[in-house]
């Protein structure tokens, strides 16, 4: 800052000081009010002189006579705290600590508010953490001898407070007073004053997290000492409360003393003292969330408590309400049911308290133990569903909140991806058996509850509380998530309080209308028109409310409505109102939101979608309205804001089964959609491509050639590599093009074909778009009236490959010109044969490049899987040559080319290849590659007449010395047991005792080969046998544990289902393989020098794999503590084995943060080992890379550790985070893996420590 800025700053300042000094309250208040305001300034610095002058006159304004000056001068210390130096900070705090301790109350309390704001601004960057400190610290004395003055209540409870601040904030620059602070603390809980007492819980829950492991124990035992001394009910419940407060806030410390906690716990929540149980229920749900793994042997007592005191209310008799319940009918009038709860209130009644702190405790176990959920359906869900009758609106919530937890578990069990619609109701009994078999056993098990679920809410739907219906809806919604179908037989009991909060004349509306919108996608749409007549009129009348909200839920329920109208009734009497009529009531009214300009962009949106909706199912009942609404959305095209809705909505309307006459709108349509094909917006794109290809799939007859013209010429740029899947659909638009539009022909053949070949011989070509494109040029050479043949698309596509540039073409582009040349050649069936001549010529010249001779085998190959060449012995005399050929590529594309061609003539050529892989040796494995494409391509029926004899041949090469041809074996084992499970499963089970090491290695690695991530006719066979198959990790042969680990870690990541019961036993064998074996590591000599080699490293790796797939699907099957030990050895092994662990503990921060909260301090040290290591001097450059590699993942998982809430308190990892950021080096690696902005927080800065 310049001098003469300084010297203005210093000049404004000092008159602001002098109006300070001002008798009239008004100006003093004005002055410090501009001090403020220049301070906060970051651009204003004061130099030494001022800052002298004003710390004094801003304590000295704390004095002042006017209140709103005092309260603005304490207010204006929070700035100043960051533009003076330590000096004048220390003054200020000096000052306000004395005043703490004044006679007078006024400047107590201000001084006190002061403080607050002087602590909130201390700086905790390193540049000022000695300030921090000393400040800390200096604060910390002087509030330890305000709270041993015991006479004065209101300075002790100041000091309470302004201690429970500094310690959240700023707990771990207090260590040093930890103890004092502690002792101290504890003597305040003994108060007679009860908000001394609250207070002093408040400080301790503070001081936990960051105190040391020696510290909480000393603080736990303590209040276990005093609850073992039978203390009276007042302090009892403040030890309680203390204890589970300190259990929350540092709870991953608490787990080891657990054992003698819950007992102690039990023996409270038996007194007879409402308040007492609720700090106990408190207490248990703080254990739970905290150590939930540790909780374990004491779930059931928990559990069977919560059950008990949830129904605790002594003051009210339940049993009267059932009864009135089964005299009244389910249609009750609307204010007949009155709330009768005064009758029964009582204003000293804390019962509630203690029910609603059982069922918070029910919902801490259900969120934090998913692995228990079967058992939550049979014991905590019954008792559940009762409480739904609960008297209290709060605690009535808090059931429901409860139960969502539970559906939100069973969901996330079952791994479903979204709403799925049910089963239509004219599946029979049979088929819906068998999809309950296939259901998660969560789902099945809450749909057994759902007749309980619903007669305990429809009533509630109809009751005048707010919050009470939107909880229903909330649950009703989560329900229909979770089992899509559920609520089929029970909709006529919703659908009166559907009604019901759909009449309201509040938000209620929206949540109704929202859980409508879910009901429908999730269940068949017969099910709702028997009360169409009854639900219309009052969505219709939501469509037309003047909320936006409103409005827009509602259209999307409309839009749904119209699939009702659609679907086929399931009687003739099904429906309650015709389609005709639905449309007169519904269409107007959407009109007019189409029509409207002036209103929100999302009503605007989803009035054209309903509206394309109605037109696309119902638009044979608009008539004369029809020509109208298309110009309007041909409007809506034109408008940026809305183009892209309305492309959508065009395409669905061009595509209706109904055949709308779009003649009117299709010149201007086509114009506009092609200009968006030169917009850089791909969503807009990829919609623009599908609605083109609507329209000339549906309506080619009404477009005129100029418009295609227009249309074609925009196409060529978007055909590029770039972007595949634009691509993709551009090649379906001209694929549609060319058969319905034979004049664009000729124009795609000149100006899109040369792109689409390029696109053929790229390496990124493959799936759909290959796919696309097989569909293309079949298109065009079906085409009369292309200028191109057949020959000169075969040419074009091979001809690349008989250049000097033919190295350059990848070897994905070899696989997609052949499939090209045999979709070609079965279009084009009567030139097959020359072609097939000409690709044998090729193949036998010697003078034809290599690459012309591969691409030659697997066009024979291609076109010998559809059967065109039947049993040609040329072609096989040709291919088998190919195999004994001495250039590697053509040995593996004549490999290729015979699978291929025996899949096209499986009977009469399947013989020959078991014979030649039986009679050659040498070529065997080759051929094995070709009797893979056989088994993998071949459907079931064709394959089954030689099962037996393959199976009998792969088993005599079980044994084979190379491994790359037992693992070709043992492929073509497992792709043939999924073709005849039943049989062949068992087969491979008999293995396991009967053969050698390599066949059970074998066996093992073809079971790993019939676990597909599809679900399979095989996994119920599987789920009998996995048992079996992973004993063999007890395998004496280390090679049969390394593939039984292998196999294991398919079935985590594919089909975690198979494995998840069945982890208890398998666990302890998974985790002894993590361990470094001495027996398995021997040193070779190599010349002079002797290189350690471990053969155990690929074992344990395999195993560390496993244990990284078990945290995707299987976590709540984990002990993560015992887990967490063995990532724990992880870290200080091998490289390879350091960088997997890394990547495990930074996904377990996420996954499970309490439990690496408990192992922090010890996992700590290893990352810490591994940032700070340096390679020798003098070593080679691969070991200065290794190092690099394995510190920037070191560091990506310290960046996890950073962000788990709660992290901060540690000390050791606050020491290390300081490390991090003093050392330049190590602050670089952070901001790299932060994502390189160099402006990004620093690693403590970016952890939660305000």
């Amino acid at each position: 800052m310049s001098a003469s800025r300084v010297s203005n700053v210093s000049f404004h300042v000092s008159n602001l000081l002098d109006k300070m000094t001002s008798s009239d309250k008004d100006f003093r208040f004005m002055a410090i009010n501009d001090l403020m305001l220049e301070l906060q300034k970051d651009s204003v610095k004061l130099d030494e002189d001022s800052e002298k002058k004003v710390v004094p006159m801003v304590l000295r304004l704390l004095e002042d006579k006017n209140g709103e000056v005092q309260n603005l001068a304490a207010r204006c210390l929070a700035p100043l705290v960051s533009k003076v130096k330590e000096p004048q900070v220390e003054t200020m705090v000096d000052t306000l600590c004395s005043n703490m301790t004044s006679d007078k109350e006024p400047l107590r309390d201000i001084s006190s508010m002061g403080l607050k704001m002087v602590i909130a601004e201390l700086p905790l960057s390193s540049s000022g953490l000695s300030l921090t400190v000393s400040m800390c610290k200096k604060i910390a004395s002087q509030l330890i001898a305000a709270l041993e003055k015991l006479e004065d209540v209101s300075l002790q409870l100041e000091a309470l407070d302004i201690l429970s601040d500094m310690l959240g904030r700023l707990s771990g620059v207090l260590v040093s007073f930890h103890s004092s602070l502690l002792s101290t603390l504890l003597l305040q809980l003994t108060s007679p004053r009860m908000a001394v007492r609250k207070r002093s819980i408040l400080a301790l829950g503070h001081l936990v997290p960051c105190c040391s492991p020696a510290l909480f124990s000393q603080l736990t035992e303590h209040l276990m000492t005093e609850l073992d001394k039978h203390p009276p009910t007042s302090m009892a419940r403040t030890y309680i409360q203390c204890l589970a407060t300190i259990s929350h806030q540092g709870g991953h410390q608490v787990g080891e003393h657990l054992e003698k906690l819950i007992p102690m716990v039990v023996r409270f929540i038996c007194v007879e003292d409402d308040e007492l149980v609720e700090y106990c229920f408190q207490a248990f749900e703080a254990f739970i969330r905290r150590c939930p793994m540790e909780m374990s042997p004491h779930i059931p007592t928990v559990t069977r408590l919560c059950l008990k005191f949830m129904t605790f209310d002594p003051n009210y008799n339940y049993d009267e309400e059932e009864e009135e319940e089964e005299e009244d009918s389910m249609d009750i009038e609307d204010g007949l049911e009155e709330d009768s709860n005064e009758e029964y209130s009582d204003d000293d009644d804390m019962s509630w308290k203690v029910r609603r702190s059982s069922i918070k405790c029910l919902e801490a176990l259900m969120e934090t133990r998913r692995d228990l959920l079967h058992s939550f359906y049979s014991s905590i869900c019954p008792a559940l569903l009762a409480r739904f009758k609960e008297r209290e609106d709060n605690v009535r919530a808090d059931v429901f909140t409860a139960f969502s937890t539970l559906l939100r578990q069973t969901r996330a069990a079952s791994n479903r991806g979204g709403l799925g619609v049910a089963s239509e109701p004219t599946a029979s009994r049979e088929e819906k058996e068998q999809q309950e078999e296939e259901e998660e056993p969560g789902v099945v098990m809450l749909k057994r509850q759902v007749p309980l679920i619903v007669k305990a809410l429809h009533r509630q739907l109809k009751e005048k509380s707010i919050k009470q219906r939107h909880c229903c809806f909330t649950l009703l919604t989560d329900l229909s998530h979770t089992a899509p179908g559920a609520l089929e037989t029970h909709i006529p009991a919703l659908v009166p309080g559907i009604i019901f909060s759909l009449t309201d004349r509040s938000t209620m509306r929206i949540d109704a209308l929202s859980f409508f919108h879910v009901l429908l996608l999730s269940h068949p749409a017969q099910v709702f028109q028997p009360h169409m007549r009854v639900l219309l009129p009052p969505v219709v009348s939501c469509v037309e409310d003047s909320f936006y909200k409103i409005t827009s839920e509602a259209l999307l329920v409309v839009q749904q409505l119209v699939r009702v109208m659609r679907a086929p009734a399931q009687s003739t009497m099904a429906s309650g109102i015709d389609p005709a009529a639905f449309v007169r009531q519904v269409f107007p009214i959407i009109l007019e939101r189409l029509k409207a300009t002036d209103i929100d962009q999302e009503v605007k949106e989803r009035a054209i979608s309903c509206t394309g909706h109605l037109m696309c199912h119902l638009g044979d009942h608009l008539g004369a309205e029809l020509p109208g609404v298309l110009a309007l959305f041909l409007e809506r095209m034109r408008n940026e804001i809305t183009r892209l809705t309305a492309v959508r909505t065009i395409t669905l309307i061009s595509a209706s089964p109904l055949k709308i006459d779009l003649t009117s709108i299709l010149p201007g349509t086509l114009s506009v959609l092609g200009s968006f094909l030169r917009k850089n917006q791909r969503a807009l794109k990829l919609a623009t491509l599908a609605c083109l290809t609507a329209l000339v799939k549906h309506h080619a007859a009404d477009i005129e050639p100029a418009a295609v013209e227009l249309v074609l010429s925009e196409l060529p740029a978007l055909v590029d590599e770039s972007d595949m899947h634009v691509s993709q659909v551009s090649i379906s638009l001209l694929t549609s093009m060319s058969r319905a539009c034979s004049s664009s022909v000729a124009k795609i053949c000149s100006s899109v074909l040369p792109g689409v070949f390029s696109l053929v011989h790229s390496p990124l070509l493959q799936g759909g778009a290959l796919a696309a494109i097989l569909d293309f040029l079949q298109a065009l050479v079906q085409s009369k009236t292309s200028n191109l043949g057949y020959s000169q698309f075969v040419k074009s596509l091979t001809d690349p490959f008989h250049t000097s540039q033919s190295s350059l073409l990848h070897k994905q582009s070899y696989q997609s010109v052949a499939r090209c040349v045999a979709a070609l050649a079965s279009s084009c069936p009567s030139q097959t044969t020359a072609t097939v001549a000409g690709l044998l010529h090729e193949v036998k010249n010697p003078g034809s490049p290599e690459s012309a001779r591969v691409l030659a085998l697997l066009c024979l190959g291609e076109v010998g899987r559809s059967g065109s060449l039947g049993a040609s012995e040329d072609v096989q005399e040709v291919i088998l040559e190919a195999i004994s050929s001495s250039n590697e590529e053509v040995k593996t594309a004549a490999s290729c080319a015979l699978g291929s061609m025996v899949v096209g003539s499986l009977d009469d050529c399947l013989p020959l290849l078991l014979k030649e892989i039986s009679s050659q040796p040498r070529r065997q494995y080759l051929l094995l590659h070709s009797l893979k494409e056989v088994i993998s391509a071949c459907p079931a029926s064709g394959l089954s007449p030689h099962v037996e004899a393959i199976w009998t041949l792969l088993f005599q090469y079980c044994e084979s010395d190379e491994e790359g041809t037992r693992n070709l074996v043992a492929e073509c084992l497992g792709k043939l047991t999924l073709l005849k499970a039943a049989q062949l499963l068992p087969r491979l089970r008999q293995q396991l005792t009967a053969g050698s090491p390599l066949t059970r290695s074998t066996v093992l690695t073809a079971v790993k080969f019939t676990i597909v991530d599809q679900p399979a006719a095989i996994d119920a066979l599987l789920r009998d046998c996995m048992g079996d198959f992973l004993k063999m990790l007890q395998d004496e042969d280390i090679n049969v544990r390394r593939v039984s680990l292998g196999m294991f870690n398919s079935a985590v990541h594919n089909k975690p289902s198979l494995i998840r019961g069945l982890l208890a036993t398998v666990l302890p064998h998974l985790y002894r393989e993590t361990r470094i074996r001495k027996d398995l590591i021997r040193e070779v000599e190599m010349g002079p020098f002797k290189h350690s080699v471990d053969e155990g490293l690929d074992l344990r790796k395999a195993a560390f794999e496993v244990m990284y797939s078990l945290l995707d699907g299987s976590l709540e099957g984990l002990d993560l503590l015992l887990f967490l030990d063995h990532v724990e050895e992880g870290l200080k092994d091998h490289y390879d084995i350091r960088m997997l662990t890394f990547l495990m503990l930074a996904r377990l921060a996420s996954l499970c943060p309490a439990a690496v909260l408990q192992r922090l301090d010890r996992l700590i040290e290893p990352l810490k080992a591994t940032c700070t290591t340096k390679v020798k001097a003098g070593s080679v450059k691969q070991e200065f890379e290794k190092q690099e590699e394995l510190r920037h993942s070191a560091m990506r998982a310290v960046a996890a550790l950073l962000a788990v809430p709660g992290v901060e308190r540690s000390p050791s990892v606050t020491d290390f985070a300081n490390l991090i950021r003093t050392n330049a080096e190590m602050a670089s690696i952070y901001q790299s893996v932060q994502g390189g902005n160099g402006g990004g927080q620093g690693p403590v800065e970016s952890m939660d420590i305000s």
